[in-house]
């Protein structure tokens, strides 16, 4: 299990030192990033370098989310751990219970002695990262949820108002019937389906994914995300499914190519997607609010937030860990953070970012850029919405994509699905609760 593995190998670790005739502390930082995002990392780093003589941070990439983190695993194997590794939303659980393995920010900071202020940073994004007690574990360093993004031209040629309400389910089920009515090949598409038309959909319906508020109370928890809202809907994108009117590319965001080259029209996706979108789209664009189902009791809630944090590893000297503060209170910056939110579509993480984004007119001119942080805010979350701690839970995605590819497939109805999923899931929630009593 993972948490033997970090727990055991940490054991073992010996303690790096910088060598004496080294002028500056090196920290290594591993991440998932490419394209415009590790672009932007990239300069982030260059950024922080240049600004002060005292601490350097190289940059790694080491693959897609789950490669990332199981490389972060093999590097405890070979005593060879970065000081921070970028583990997905879904690896938090694992990382929490290898306890032993982690060095908490919380900590990190305080033993830094460098300024650190829980509460500038925004509670809905911090909570899916921090414990009962206020404590932040990790950096929510790019932090999204799921949006609308919509092909105003593409609308337009349908014959349709681009200004159309899309805001329930119900209406975009109408726009899809007369998108593919006008020849669209590709009125609506999606990326992340778990994440989007399961977990996050689950949050903004009001309804469980699982128990144990969703996994934040305890290592017993089940899976509920087979209740009749659930259901409802993904049989509804099934029967979209063959009639063509919802066009499946994969698990991850394959889709993504295919709105930005305008072959489709609608597009659910994280926030992040903006700074593609806008580099790559040659169309009109708008970003709008995760549809919901009108009629559901307590909707639309609030979203969940997906992307990333920074966990600092174990293993490493106190003036390496001075260096992961230093860098920490750099990326945390309203200044960077701002930058960040603006280049990207991640949320701000801190309450100073944002007002300092609205401020400077970034959301007046890009109308939509803001849409993702009032969809966080608008309520406050429940134990059904403030997000998901599930042990397993990348392998639980994988049964979960499965499942629906049956669906979309037409070879299995919603309910068998959504039923089989919930069954094989609650098997490896068993497994990883027994290795962390």
């Amino acid at each position: 299990m993972i948490k033997r593995a970090f727990g055991a190998l940490l054991a073992a670790t010996t303690i790096i030192t910088p060598l004496a005739a080294t002028a500056q502390t090196e920290i290594r930082f591993w991440h998932a990033f490419t394209g415009r995002l590790g672009d932007l990392l990239a300069e982030q780093v260059a950024t922080f370098n240049a600004s002060q003589s005292d601490y350097t941070v190289a940059a790694t990439h080491k693959g897609n989310y789950s490669e990332t983190l199981n490389a972060g695993i093999a590097a405890f194997r070979a005593r060879e751990q970065p000081h921070i590794l970028q583990v997905f939303e879904v690896g938090t659980a694992t990382m929490m219970a290898a306890k032993g393995a982690i060095n908490p920010v919380y900590q990190v900071m305080t033993d830094s002695g460098l300024p650190f202020d829980p509460d500038a940073y925004l509670p809905a994004v911090t909570g899916y990262y921090t414990t009962a007690e206020g404590q932040m574990l990790s950096l929510p360093y790019n932090s999204s949820t799921q949006v609308l993004y919509v092909n105003r031209d593409a609308l337009a040629g349908a014959g349709i108002d681009p200004d159309t309400d899309l805001s329930t389910w119900q209406n975009v089920d109408a726009v899809l019937g007369q998108l593919k009515e006008a020849g669209h090949s590709c009125p609506y598409t999606t990326s992340w389906q778990s994440w989007v038309h399961l977990e996050s959909f689950s949050a903004y319906h009001n309804v469980p994914f699982a128990t144990q508020a969703n996994g934040f109370d305890g290592l017993d928890t089940e899976l509920a995300f087979n209740g009749p809202v659930q259901v409802q809907h993904i049989a509804k994108m099934g029967e979209w499914a063959r009639d063509g009117k919802f066009v499946y590319a994969g698990r991850r965001n394959e889709a993504g190519a295919n709105f930005r080259s305008g072959s489709c029209a609608l597009f659910t996706e994280s926030s992040a997607g903006y700074a593609g979108v806008k580099a790559e789209a040659q169309f009109e664009f708008e970003i709008r609010h995760l549809p919901y189902w009108d009629g559901v009791e307590g909707a639309p809630q609030n979203t969940i937030i997906g992307g990333a944090s920074l966990w600092v590893l174990g293993g490493h000297d106190a003036a390496e860990y001075k260096a992961v503060a230093a860098f920490m209170n750099f990326l945390s910056s309203p200044e960077i953070q701002a930058k960040w939110h603006q280049d990207t579509g991640y949320l701000p993480i801190t309450m100073a970012a944002a007002e300092r984004t609205r401020a400077q007119g970034f959301y007046e001119a890009n109308p939509g850029t803001d849409v993702a942080i009032r969809q966080m805010t608008a309520k406050e979350p429940t134990e059904n919405s403030k997000g998901l701690r599930l042990g397993s839970f990348d392998q639980i995605r994988a049964i979960i994509d499965e499942e629906l590819e049956a669906v979309w497939a037409g070879d299995k109805t919603a309910q068998a699905a959504l039923d089989t999923a919930v069954t094989r899931g609650n098997a490896l929630l068993r497994r990883f609760e027994q290795a962390n009593r």
